[in-house]
């Protein structure tokens, strides 16, 4: 099969030649040797990537292509779509790491014994890996229809039947591909082989599955890594662990720390199932057992009992199974009723534990007070299964505008004589703007009240964060579990005096940013500077140009696009890896691609050091050549932005290399420089003022309303 197979759009053949969009539409109009469409549609056809860079070459047009974006091209306009090609480069991949020298025998011949030979290597490796069932070809499944809300089937993959099975016939998640299924992909194979010489066999998935991802942005629901590592800490180290609706896999990667550990995992999409087991399987030796099918109503482990269970199941769903499930023996606490479908997830979690076994849910605020589910929360309580609920910040996870809780399970080995439950509200911590939580913060106070709660003796009381109320108290006709109804108002003294510290400190601020104003803009006529692009200066060796990774050294502090965007440190994480991360220094620009924002920051001291996250461009100038505070600058211009992004229908994503500098001596340079680190000053002393401003705001209302501040 030929790489012509393999389709890229208008937008992938402006990243492969460094240049926008519309570049590509004049290269269509005014050649007419030009390839021609071979798919897609009217308004957004696709092109054969073989003709593509071979046209580009002939034309001297061709940037430095990195084998990163080429593989991905390859991917994302495999025929058979991305899913299938992601699937089949992440079956190789394991081939690679765990028996390459397999992989090198076979790559060495044509790609017609290649497609041949790779089945019967992947089933050495996938029955020790998966078990005996995932050694076979996609079973053919009869054509039983589904639910009525059920999807239409996808075609062939390697992770899907041609027809998809009843809810009732769940099955292993990776089977191994057949010989016709895999021909379309050995180019990709290829590539992504090359690849993984070069990052390693899990980075290099993790860098395809994390384009992928952030490509269908709208398609998945992801667990944040903070929040998965947190709800790992929670649950305990576990031998077995099993995520029932795992997603893309965040979840059993926390939790994933020892080769002796026993994974399950299972989700109702064929696709998501499949790539969260081999990604699985790519970051540990732990064995792997993943599965598909709807899990309430054809559990693919009902035999299992986990050591932990974590979950961050479908929120609000009524088609959940209440007809078909009436006399499930999960339902111990009681028939979830049709609005309770979290309920049923926090029982079928509590049916799959041993004894003393841990579970932690993630669960909409709605699940700890809807009056049809009171029933179910008291008998949770009294028998000592439900142990904590923990309100977290808005931002947490999606949806990010509603502060979701933790639901802490322990299945109980007898009832207990005077069960209590912790209630824990962290919301205090919320970040600000798009920045998200303070996770340090969060983990710290949600660690020390759940590691204080298991200790014997009485539990210390932490105003506004964190009580142990015994049962009873809660057991009234509403069975309120919601946190911030229990919890003491924060501690009062010293309300008056932190008020004044933070008026004295907002008056300095103010006066700082008063000298700090721009001066009166003086009236000059437009200039016409010649131009240049940030492609042209990185290509003539003017600057360096990186982007964010997707992986790095664990104790590395990330800045974050929310960070740039706010203006404040390093807040993120990124999966521990070998791949390198990219490290800011002093002087470097940091751009983020996304959000429609003209922003740019450049890196000083306080920051340099950290590793740049995902949606970021780095820039770093040659100080002989570019000016840093001049080059952020211009960046930052509206129209600069506007004719560099490109619009889809939920993201604006900015094309850096598009954006625009006037070519202008370096003295000249450092003028414009020093007047927009000036402004730069400015705009964050403004921004550190609006938030002294609204700190005293909400204190003064605060202790208005609860007597600790008196009215004249």
């Amino acid at each position: 099969m030929q790489d012509n197979a393999t389709e890229v759009t208008a937008a992938g053949i402006a990243r492969m030649a460094g240049v926008g969009r519309a570049a590509v539409s004049n290269w269509r109009r005014r050649h007419a040797d030009f390839p021609r469409p071979v798919g897609g549609t009217e308004t957004s056809p696709s092109f054969a990537l073989a003709e593509v860079e071979s046209w580009l070459r002939k034309q001297g047009k061709l940037a430095e292509v990195p084998l990163r974006e080429r593989v991905w091209q390859q991917l994302s306009g495999h025929p058979d779509g991305p899913v299938t090609a992601l699937t089949h480069a992440g079956c190789v991949l394991l081939l690679i790491h765990d028996r390459p020298p397999v992989w090198l025998e076979l790559g060495a011949g044509s790609d017609e014994r290649l497609a041949e030979m790779l089945p019967g290597a992947l089933r050495e490796v996938f029955t020790p890996r998966f078990g005996p069932e995932s050694a076979q070809p996609v079973p053919q499944a009869v054509n039983t229809p589904g639910p009525p809300s059920a999807p239409a089937a996808d075609p062939p993959t390697a992770v899907n039947a041609v027809h998809s099975p009843s809810p009732a016939s769940p099955r292993p998640a990776v089977h191994t591909p057949t010989s016709t299924e895999l021909l379309p992909s050995v180019p990709l194979l290829r590539g992504v082989a090359e690849l993984a010489a070069e990052l390693g066999a899990r980075q290099t998935f993790e860098f395809l599955l994390g384009r992928h991802l952030d490509a269908n942005p709208r398609q998945y629901t992801l667990t944040p890594a903070d929040l998965a590592g947190l709800m790992a800490d929670l649950a305990g180290p576990a031998r077995t662990v099993l995520d029932p609706a795992c997603g893309t896999g965040a979840l059993l990667r926390a939790a994933a720390t020892r080769p002796d550990q026993k994974l399950h995992a299972q989700d109702s999409a064929p696709e998501l199932a499949a790539l969260t087991t081999l990604r699985l399987a790519l970051h540990t030796w732990s064995t792997v057992r993943g599965a598909t099918g709807d899990t309430l109503r054809a559990d693919a482990h009902p035999q299992l009992r986990a050591d932990a269970v974590l979950c961050h199941p479908p929120f609000n769903e009524r088609n959940w199974g209440h007809d078909e499930l009436a006399y499930d023996p999960r339902w111990e606490y009681g028939f979830p009723a049709r609005t309770e479908s979290e309920l049923a997830w926090v029982q079928h979690a509590l049916a799959r534990l041993k004894d003393g076994g841990a579970g932690v849910l993630l669960m909409p605020p709605a699940a700890a007070s809807r009056r049809s589910g009171r029933r179910i929360r008291a008998d949770l309580l009294r028998r000592g299964a439900l142990r904590a609920v923990i309100a977290l910040p808005v931002g947490a996870a999606p949806p990010y505008n509603i502060p979701l809780h933790l639901w802490v399970l322990r299945r109980p080995e007898k009832a207990p004589a005077q069960p209590e439950v912790l209630l824990v509200d962290v919301g205090q911590f919320a970040g600000e703007g798009r920045g998200g939580p303070d996770w340090r913060a969060v983990r710290e106070a949600v660690l020390d009240a759940w590691q204080a709660f298991g200790r014997p003796g009485r539990f210390t009381e932490r105003p506004g964060l964190a009580r142990a109320l015994p049962v009873i108290e809660l057991l009234d006709d509403d069975v309120d579990l919601a946190p911030a109804r229990h919890l003491p108002p924060p501690a009062a003294a010293d309300g008056a005096e932190q008020l004044t510290s933070v008026r004295e400190l907002l008056g300095e601020t103010l006066r700082l940013t008063a000298g700090l104003t721009p001066p009166r803009a003086d009236t000059a006529h437009p200039a016409r500077w010649p131009l240049t692009t940030i492609g042209e200066l990185a290509r003539g060796g003017a600057l360096m140009l990186r982007t964010g990774g997707n992986g790095g050294h664990a104790r590395v502090p990330v800045l974050t696009d929310h960070d740039v965007l706010s203006g404040t440190g390093p807040s993120g994480t990124l999966p521990e890896s070998d791949e390198e991360a990219v490290l800011t220094a002093p002087g470097d620009v940091v751009v983020p691609v996304l959000g429609g924002g003209s922003v740019a920051r450049v890196i000083d001291t306080t920051t340099a050091g950290a590793a740049l996250g995902r949606n970021l461009v780095l820039l770093r100038p040659d100080p002989a050549a570019v000016d840093a505070w001049f080059l952020a600058g211009f960046l930052r211009g509206t129209a600069n932005n506007r004719q560099a992004s490109s619009y889809a229908s939920t993201a604006t994503r900015l094309d850096v290399r598009r954006l625009q500098l006037p070519r202008l001596p370096l003295d000249e340079q450092r003028r414009y420089g020093q007047r927009f680190r000036t402004l730069d000053e400015f705009e964050r002393a403004l921004r550190h003022a609006g938030r002294l401003g609204e700190q005293l705001v909400r204190g003064m209302y605060d202790g208005l309303t609860d007597g600790t501040v008196a009215p004249d």
